[in-house]
């Protein structure tokens, strides 16, 4: 099979970039063939008025990039096209170079810029849903994209004109969410339901599970107040020396953080700063258990996913994705979102209950092992891919899938896109 894979990265990396690599690289690693079409957000080297005032038009509609398309997809003849991120210089003008060639269009959704200009579902430090339920143009008003209204408006008007366009129910034919939650989130915001499939990430290789129960919590991830850093830190007042906490990752809250534990007893809380991905695995298996607190709406959790394949329970937000990922007494723990006292009694009935947190790291190594791993993400994938060509080859691409088995993409009934 020959895929093109089409990405955008931002000018920071991120997770969309790495779940990018890993997916190319595992088709490759299979026998397929996989053309890379990207841009790149470094590209954007003219910050001047006239030049943000094109490059929000090209973020709507780029013809650039869709005849760059179109010229990889005549040269290269793909049976599929996959797409990552399009936002800002590749935008959805690209889908309609693959309608115009009969070519099938799969599009993962890493966050939730479908539905909210900022991605996030998260605005003034808690959760908002008023973009997906009312209208785009409360972001621009709250500057909810960079704090910024005119870049709002620009991903605003993308979002406006293309469901104007009915772009997303005529130019896609399948698009992968990570979760369940999030299939939910985007169905309930119109997306049509039957082309909605879950497909959670994976990881490109397995770490092995731990041995035993290790003595410290810790923390992976951007110190950022969306990120429950602030909770975390207020919750370890109460622990004293009973588990120390390592918190791996940097961020802008990394200085207040920092002040805020500095009254606790020595050495109790560590901040180690960044490390690469093999320290984290490292001092992942050396946890007792590993502390998702986030206060916003994840799209997928690939932290606890490493956490669960050392065979380390999670402790985490009762939110969304969190709650899916994680089942509350066999996989980990679940505790009320920025309530520092729940997290608290949570960590101490972790430190309290040895044996029982012994099984908890079984159940969530097995629940890697069924749901999360590089084979099982194959799987799906191909599936997906081989479902879309067929329905693209043998009837319209308004027809939905068919049920299948176990890795097959799951029918749903259609829902308007308004």
């Amino acid at each position: 099979m020959k895929i093109v894979s089409v990405h955008n990265f931002y000018q920071q990396p991120g997770g969309e970039d790495a779940v990018w690599r890993n997916e190319a690289a595992l088709l490759h690693s299979k026998g397929h063939q996989v053309v890379k079409f990207v841009r790149r957000n470094s590209e954007i080297a003219d910050q001047s008025l006239l030049a943000s005032a094109r490059l929000a038009v090209r973020a709507v509609w780029s013809r650039e990039s869709m005849h760059a398309l179109m010229d990889t997809l005549v040269r290269e003849t793909p049976d599929v096209v996959h797409f990552h991120n399009t936002f800002p210089l590749i935008s959805p003008s690209a889908y309609y170079a693959c309608l115009e060639l009969g070519i099938p269009v799969v599009q993962t959704l890493h966050n939730y810029r479908l539905v909210c200009p900022a991605a996030t579902f998260f605005r003034d430090g808690g959760i908002c849903e008023q973009c997906a339920k009312r209208s785009l143009s409360r972001s621009i008003l709250h500057a909810c994209y960079r704090g910024s209204r005119a870049a709002t408006a620009t991903t605003a008007a993308m979002l406006t004109v293309h469901r104007m366009l009915n772009t997303w129910r005529d130019a896609v034919d399948c698009f992968i969410v990570p979760t369940q939650f999030c299939r939910a989130k985007f169905s309930a915001a119109g997306v049509p339901l039957r082309k909605i499939v879950v497909k959670p990430n994976f990881l490109s290789a397995d770490p092995g599970c731990r041995t035993g129960v290790g003595d410290y919590a810790i923390f992976v991830g951007r110190l950022a107040r969306e990120k429950g850093i602030a909770a975390l830190i207020a919750a370890w007042r109460g622990l004293g020396p009973k588990c120390s906490l390592r918190i791996l990752g940097d961020g802008p809250l990394r200085p207040e953080m920092e002040r805020a534990a500095a009254s606790l007893d020595s050495g109790i809380v560590k901040f180690e700063g960044w490390a690469d991905h093999d320290s984290v695995i490292a001092a992942i298996q050396g946890a007792r258990v590993l502390i998702f607190p986030s206060e916003w709406y994840e799209t997928f959790g690939l932290v606890a996913v490493e956490a669960f394949a050392c065979g380390v329970p999670v402790i985490a937000s009762r939110l969304g994705v969190m709650r899916e990922i994680v089942d509350d007494g066999r996989t980990g723990l679940h505790f009320t979102p920025g309530d520092p006292a729940d997290l608290a009694a949570k960590v101490l009935w972790a430190c309290d209950h040895p044996r029982e947190l012994e099984l908890m790291g079984r159940n969530a190594r097995a629940e890697y092992e069924a749901k999360y791993t590089a084979e099982r993400n194959y799987r799906q994938l191909v599936a997906i891919y081989e479902r879309v060509i067929s329905a693209a080859g043998v009837e319209s691409r308004s027809v939905p899938f068919n049920q299948g088995g176990q890795d097959a993409v799951q029918h749903y009934p259609e829902a308007r896109f308004s």
